[in-house]
């Protein structure tokens, strides 16, 4: 389970997949934010505040226009975790799993502390950043998924009965493992999925949606990401309203001009499965990333979770330049989302050079501890 296996890292090579870094989580984050202000309103209630044609530009939610929900502060702890892994890795400690777990952990911190613990030096350096301590609607099984200690697992999952959209919505950075084969990435979002969303819908479109996103980030298309996910999927028991749904999606997608009440069809009960396809549809229907996004914000169903699913799809085929600079310019916590992403990237493609048997970079060590 190398970090790199398979790439070869030329300096486009580098810059092309640091665009794709950047584009995926800058993409989570803009989706999120758009949806954020009419999520859980229905069609009527966004036509009300936001005109005929529903939300067409970012509207203020949580006290601010382009503020995130807690589906883009959990997907930067994932990313927060992968290159702690990595960095772990040095001590001979290599498990994936319990490094996003206790990154998902100092993510709960936030949800409960005032503000950041200067003295816990093992934290880092990204929950030491003030604006995550904001709490924004996380939910009930986020908590008490991650509520303690215990870490679950696919063979005892906590909250076996959820199928939520959020381990998914958390899953993107996963699929930023280019180097990694497919079948890995799949099998640790649903790994880190069953550390809150138990039911084998919950985690296997969170695995889904990462292998989308890793097709995407390897420079296939949207239809052949879909495709090799589908694939990766059949064999694992329970796959069924996963692979249903994201057929489903690819069957809308010729089928007529694209609406709210397409999006809205394939989101059906809101959970995981349903999301993830909506997701799907609206990157591939999109004219371009703006009408995208805003499809997968107007239906009246979860629009902060589609928005982000959609998002990150769109960031990872498109990379960062074709996200709309209008939002990026008013998007919460921008600074450090990008700082974020160029640090993943650096660690997955120069890794050896920040920390290895030649020695570390002591900067590198305090930002990421191997603790």
């Amino acid at each position: 389970m190398s970090g790199t296996a398979g790439a070869v890292w030329g300096r486009a090579e580098q810059q092309d997949f640091r665009s794709r870094v950047r584009g995926t989580l800058l993409g989570v984050a803009v989706g999120d934010a758009l949806g954020a202000p009419v999520d859980g309103l229905d069609l009527d209630g966004i036509r009300e505040a936001h005109g005929a044609d529903g939300l067409a530009d970012l509207a203020p939610a949580h006290g601010r226009r382009g503020a995130v929900t807690h589906l883009t502060q959990l997907t930067l702890f994932s990313v927060d975790g992968l290159i702690r892994a990595q960095v772990r890795r040095d001590t001979g400690a290599w498990h994936p799993p319990t490094d996003l777990h206790r990154a998902y952990r100092r993510w709960v911190a936030t949800q409960r502390d005032w503000g950041p613990d200067l003295r816990r030096k093992d934290d880092g350096w990204l929950a030491h950043e003030e604006w995550l301590y904001a709490r924004r609607h996380a939910t009930r099984a986020l908590l008490l998924g991650l509520g303690d200690e215990t870490m679950g697992t696919p063979e005892a999952p906590k909250n076996p009965g959820e199928r939520g959209p959020e381990a998914a919505g958390r899953s993107a950075p996963f699929g930023l493992l280019v180097g990694w084969e497919p079948q890995l990435v799949g099998q640790l979002a649903v790994e880190c999925a069953a550390q809150t969303h138990g039911h084998p819908t919950g985690c296997l479109a969170a695995g889904a949606y990462a292998l989308i996103v890793h097709g995407l980030a390897r420079g296939e298309s949207l239809d052949g990401a879909v495709q090799r996910a589908l694939a990766q999927l059949v064999p694992r028991p329970g796959h069924e309203p996963v692979v249903d749904a994201l057929r489903h999606a690819l069957g809308a997608v010729r089928q007529g001009l694209p609406g709210p009440a397409r999006v809205r069809g394939l989101i059906g009960e809101g959970t995981a499965d349903g999301l993830v396809a909506a997701a799907v549809y609206c990157a591939f229907v999109g004219e371009d990333v703006r009408h995208g996004l805003r499809l997968a914000v107007n239906h009246g169903g979860p629009s902060a979770a589609t928005g982000a699913l959609t998002g990150g799809l769109l960031g990872a085929l498109h990379g960062e330049t074709a996200l709309p600079p209008a939002w990026l310019a008013e998007l919460e916590g921008r600074p450090t989302i990008l700082e974020l992403a160029d640090d993943f990237a650096m660690e997955m493609t120069q890794g050896p050079a920040l920390h290895g048997p030649a020695g570390s970079s002591p900067g590198w060590l305090a930002r990421y501890p191997r603790a």
